[in-house]
């Protein structure tokens, strides 16, 4: 008999067959008898021992469904709360410990942003992102991105237990993409500072900001995928930056780039992003500011409301027009007005001068004469070399501080040019007119 005989009719059944081993039945088998319950009540108890092992402590769910199956579903428990962890440059901190130990310190920098990326109206939208840098019994400093409180005014920051304070601009370094911001709200948290030099590329880094200027105080984790590049600005100015796949979008600006132990190495400040006329997307590709770099600037600007020892030569300057150029005329820097009582008119530069070297350095163009004057600082002394009326000449220049009282001074000189030129473009005799060519004053 097989056991599929079970769905046959009796009269089509195989007769029974007895072996000595066992039986063979040719209907239902017949009820087992019941053995001893101390033995089922102990086997019971063993399986309930061994699935209790198996859970790890969490919690067993027994659901009875259609007369006696039973599902069992698994429920585990794990701690809710992280821990503030101690920031102390020694100790590996895991991603959430980075996120709870600084949270509090970070800002979104309010900047009279009244609608998102999506043009939507929206309350307590925010234009960027900062840090708190320090913190004394009645104040606090913030540090973010000159771009981002750059021509603002009314300026809020906003932290993540939903405080708000009006903060002021106590100076900032547009050259050099930083500012600082003071509230009136002191014993805060502030971050600590890393050394960006000690970063290796593949070191995982984290941040923490206000992307697209609604989704607030997001975290977002990466590696360091480059140190050192020399990124070209929007503006043309050329900074050293920390290149990293951290997810980085508009409203990060400003915010910090924390290491593994939970140290701030960088301020987040630009992202690379595909334009209309590429067909590849760009993804991955943030830089910040190395913390290092500006240090000593963020210091100045606190104590004294600008950075020290800048230098500044006190003379407005363009490109030598190509056109000049295929005459003999070098490429270089021209020199088109300067500033009295400046280290410039005490050198000896004169107007139409052509500066085209710094030292060993060449200069080519009045931006490659501010980067070799980049790293000197006030009384520091350079060799020009400076091409005048077919003539070279070295002339060495004294550098002088640029302070607020002389950028006040230099923006008038500024002013006065302008108004020269203006007055020069009017039709003359003869119908000649001048053409005023884009300038920078240094």
């Amino acid at each position: 008999m097989y056991y599929s005989d079970y769905n046959r009719p009796p009269e089509d059944r195989e007769p029974v067959i007895e072996t000595n081993q066992f039986h063979v039945y040719d209907s239902e088998p017949p009820k087992k008898t019941k053995k001893g319950g101390l033995g089922k009540f102990l086997a019971v108890g063993l399986c309930c021992a061994i699935i209790g092992g198996g859970v790890g402590g969490g919690a067993v769910w027994a659901i009875n469904r259609f007369g006696g199956n039973t599902a069992t579903i698994y429920e585990g428990t794990r701690p809710s709360a992280v821990s503030l962890a101690n920031v102390d440059g020694k100790t590996v901190l895991s991603a959430e410990e980075v996120y709870a130990s600084n949270l509090e310190s970070v800002v979104g920098v309010n900047g009279n942003v009244t609608t998102n990326v999506w043009g939507q109206t929206v309350k307590n939208a925010v234009s960027g992102s900062g840090f708190v840098i320090s913190s004394n019994d009645t104040a606090s400093y913030i540090l973010t991105n000159y771009h981002v409180i750059d021509g603002v005014t009314d300026i809020t920051v906003f932290f993540a237990d939903g405080k708000s304070y009006d903060a002021t601009l106590v100076g900032g370094e547009e050259e050099n993409d930083i500012a600082v911001l003071k509230i009136d709200q002191g014993n805060l948290r502030p971050v600590v500072l890393g050394d960006s030099d000690a970063i290796n590329v593949g070191e995982d880094v984290y941040a923490i900001g206000n992307p697209l200027g609604e989704l607030t105080f997001t975290f977002t984790g990466g590696y360091v995928s480059a140190k050192d590049r020399s990124v070209t600005m929007s503006d043309g100015t050329v900074m050293n930056m920390i290149q990293t796949d951290t997810a980085i979008n508009s409203g990060n600006s400003g915010g910090p780039l924390f290491d593994k132990y939970g140290q701030v190495v960088g301020i987040v400040s630009a992202k690379l992003s595909s334009s209309s006329s590429s067909e590849a997307s760009v993804e991955g590709l943030g830089f910040a500011i190395p913390i290092n770099d500006v240090k000593d600037m963020v210091t100045s600007i606190m104590e004294n409301g600008y950075v020290t020892g800048k230098p500044n030569v006190g003379i407005l300057m363009s490109d030598v027009d190509e056109s000049a150029q295929r005459y003999g005329v070098p490429a270089g820097s021209e020199v088109l007005a300067i500033l009295d009582g400046s280290c410039a008119q005490t050198a000896g530069l004169q107007v139409g001068d052509i500066i085209t070297a710094v030292g060993d350095t060449t200069v080519s163009s009045s931006d490659a004469l501010k980067s070799a004057i980049k790293d000197c600082k006030a009384g520091d002394s350079v060799t020009f070399t400076v091409y005048r009326s077919g003539e070279t000449l070295t002339i060495n220049v004294v550098l002088d501080e640029d302070n607020q009282e002389r950028q006040d001074a230099m923006n008038q000189l500024s002013e006065d040019y302008n108004q020269q030129q203006q007055q020069q473009s009017q039709p003359q005799q003869g119908g000649n007119y001048y053409y005023n060519f884009p300038f920078g004053n240094w």
